[in-house]
């Protein structure tokens, strides 16, 4: 059992999850809630009324610090794609994939399992803007509304290739680290659940998709399909030999970076900083041709538009998350060490109290593992909690005389499958924002297949166990 000190700190994030949860589920905005936790938690841990306020900014600058680089990926993305859209490059660039994609259904599954191909070998970060850019204008023309794309990119991406990563392994070998066993015992213990996740997750969002289309619930085909084609009369390069030419170079740039991703290793931050600046080079190549003499203020201005949709998108979202990520390692760069000594931050340290209020069967070890894996994943990182779903399930194998591999697997998905980017909406921003859809909304779509897959993946385990 691993001992923890539970202060009021920890009972007051916990008591503001709550109430943040339950807003939700009453459809109300949270921005005011977790302004206020943050300012309480400043509150109980200093006990100084300036500290508490000077806290509640300086965790938004926390925020947008961690925030910049998706910001800043996305706004540069989308102001590539309103340039390309401007000039019709961008329906050369998806001429050759609408003999394939021809209705909603193909484009679910291929748009899903190309994301997953490139979030294992990438991360899902820099595949959102390829695969994004690429697939959506097709998609909506198919009939996929832009939030099915968001859905099939979200569970396929940040959910089974980053729960998996058997490629990049980072999530494994921190979850082996915690268990203290080899990284392919991991891996190996991973893979039936995955496949189990992966399939109950995707099919039941596609049939709630299925639902939702058919009922007109999903009416944004039209406004998407106007945003993402462009007329023969609106195209800025009257040439079309000119937009298949540069079309050609834009695709073999990307492919381009793909490749350097690949043998140099490049992957999260650095991959998607390789991402960002073809696509700086693209705006400007494209701009130069579309809009000639005005080029010079052309790239400014679509630059401009394109940070100031990034920031308008983040926005709402920064209070949110600088209040989720208090639930880590922040809370004491925020207000100073006002946690014990021992604590390994309060999200986690919540984890580790449930896990030892509970007897150890096989029944009760598994579902503890993925409640506990889910709580350490609502910091919205993923990635922060899963060594400590690797010491847990050591515990819990100890106590059942086997079964570590399979409850560190599990953790691990529950873990990523949360905070990873497919229910905590400051997660699911990037794929919100390249599809343009709420990513309030998109959690919430994400949130019942979710619920689900986790549910049976967990039976799934019991009995391998």
């Amino acid at each position: 059992m691993i001992n923890v000190t539970l202060t009021p700190l920890h009972y007051i994030y916990l008591v503001f999850i709550i109430i943040i949860i339950f807003a939700m589920v009453k459809k109300k905005d949270i921005t005011l809630i977790c302004i206020l936790g943050i300012f309480i938690l400043g509150i109980a841990g200093t006990g100084s009324i300036s500290k508490s306020t000077m806290g509640v900014f300086n965790s938004f600058v926390y925020a947008t610090k961690e925030l910049m680089p998706t910001i800043f990926i996305i706004s540069i993305v989308t102001a590539m794609s309103n340039t390309l859209v401007a000039s019709g490059i961008n329906d050369e660039i998806v001429s050759p994939f609408k003999g394939v994609i021809k209705n909603y259904w193909v484009a679910y599954w291929v748009i899903g399992i190309v994301m997953m191909i490139l979030s294992w070998f990438f991360w899902p970060s820099p595949a959102v803007a390829l695969v994004g850019a690429l697939f959506l204008p097709i998609a909506i023309k198919a009939g996929l509304p832009a939030m099915g794309v968001a859905i099939s990119m979200n569970l396929f991406g940040h959910g089974i290739a980053l729960s998996s990563d058997y490629i990049i392994q980072a999530a494994p070998k921190l979850t082996a680290g915690g268990a203290g066993i080899p990284i392919g015992d991991v891996i190996t213990a991973s893979i039936p659940l995955v496949i189990t996740m992966g399939l109950v997750t995707t099919l039941v969002a596609f049939y709630y998709l299925r639902r939702d289309i058919k009922s007109g619930v999903l009416n944004d085909i039209s406004k998407f399909e106007a945003s993402t084609s462009t007329s023969k009369d609106t195209m800025l390069i009257s040439s079309k030999r000119l937009r298949r030419i540069l079309a050609m170079l834009i695709l073999v740039l990307f492919a381009s970076d793909i490749y350097i991703m690949y043998t140099s290793k490049l992957q999260g931050g650095d991959a998607t900083a390789l991402i960002g600046g073809t696509a700086v080079f693209v705006l400007s190549l494209v701009s130069i041709f579309t809009y000639k003499e005005n080029s010079l203020e052309k790239i400014t201005d679509n630059l401009v538009k394109g940070l100031q949709f990034g920031f308008k998108i983040f926005g709402i979202v920064i209070p949110i998350a600088a209040f989720f990520y208090l639930g880590d390692s922040a809370l004491n760069d925020i207000f100073g060490k006002i946690l014990p000594q021992t604590s390994n931050g309060i999200v986690n340290d919540l984890g580790i109290a449930l896990s030892n209020l509970v007897p150890m069967n096989s029944i009760v070890s598994a579902s503890t593992i993925t409640i506990v894996g889910a709580i350490t994943g609502l910091d919205g990182s993923g990635f922060s909690g899963i060594p400590l779903v690797g010491s847990v399930a050591r515990i819990f194998s100890t106590a059942l005389g086997g079964g570590i591999a399979t409850l560190t697997a599990l953790g691990q998905i529950a873990g990523i499958w949360v905070g990873g980017g497919t229910i905590i909406p400051w997660a699911v921003i990037p794929v919100a924002a390249i599809c343009g859809v709420d990513p309030f909304e998109l959690a919430k779509k994400n949130i019942k297949p979710v619920i689900i897959g986790l549910a049976v993946t967990t039976i799934v385990a019991i009995f391998i166990i």
